[in-house]
């Protein structure tokens, strides 16, 4: 595997995780970025020495990726599987039926406070996008969705929902870096969507609201492609560091 000079994931993020729970995060990231490749068997010791943990948080993290379908564990140890393109666009349709059910939800309910929180979060995606702050605007804006999908207090869209975000939250931070770096011009549009998403509760507009998830949703071929850029712009970082 080869080893970058910074850990991918947010380690600000990570205050409150167990020493398993950042093993898992890490290598999810390194994993979904391509900096770790399908086919590649993972060793409980080599883990260990890299992250200066004892065995123990490591097998609690692969146990953790297996769950996810990231890795296979075998006797000898893991096996990287990784994410096809097809899997990456399931996870996108999973959030659209439970987006579109939530919003069915929101209608019979009183959305002012939820409204109020959405707005909040929306201007700190604003200030994320002046300050070229990627991982703020990825935590920001999955913070968005969640707000809503809470909203409805629905214990198992929430249960489906956790099951999503680790994978999910790796995917929107891998692309949102490569777009802050590649497409930067194009956040004003991202951030009218989510404008709309905002007035389509408020106003509890269907078509409205079918017209922000699509804006959303149809984005997904795009953050498709910048996760591959993403990928080949660490997988040149990594060549020149082996030269």
């Amino acid at each position: 595997m080869t080893e970058p000079k910074e850990f991918l994931y947010p380690g600000k993020w990570l205050s409150k995780a167990s020493a398993g729970d950042r093993v898992a995060c890490e290598l999810r990231m390194q994993i979904i970025s391509g900096l770790i490749e399908s086919g590649t068997i993972l060793s409980e010791n080599k883990l260990a020495a890299d992250f200066a943990v004892s065995r123990s948080p490591i097998r609690e993290a692969l146990k953790i990726l297996a769950s996810e379908n990231m890795i296979r564990l075998e006797r000898m140890g893991a096996v990287v599987i990784g994410l096809t393109e097809k899997e990456i666009e399931e996870i996108y349709d999973v959030r659209l039926l439970i987006e579109t059910f939530v919003f069915e939800r929101l209608v019979k309910m009183d959305i002012h406070e939820l409204v109020n929180e959405l707005s909040k979060i929306h201007e700190m995606m604003k200030v994320a996008i002046k300050f070229q702050d990627a991982d703020e605007f990825s935590y920001q804006d999955v913070l968005f969705h969640e707000t809503i999908i809470r909203a409805i207090n629905h214990s198992y869209m929430l249960m489906i929902w956790n099951n999503l975000k680790p994978v999910m939250e790796s995917l929107i931070l891998l692309s949102m870096r490569a777009r802050f770096k590649e497409k930067y011009e194009d956040f004003p549009r991202i951030l009218e969507n989510h404008e709309l998403y905002i007035e389509a509760i408020k106003t509890r507009d269907r078509t409205l609201m079918i017209k922000s998830l699509h804006q959303n949703f149809d984005d997904v071929q795009g953050k498709i492609e910048d996760l591959w850029m993403s990928q080949q712009m660490l997988s040149k970082g990594a060549e020149l560091e082996d030269e």
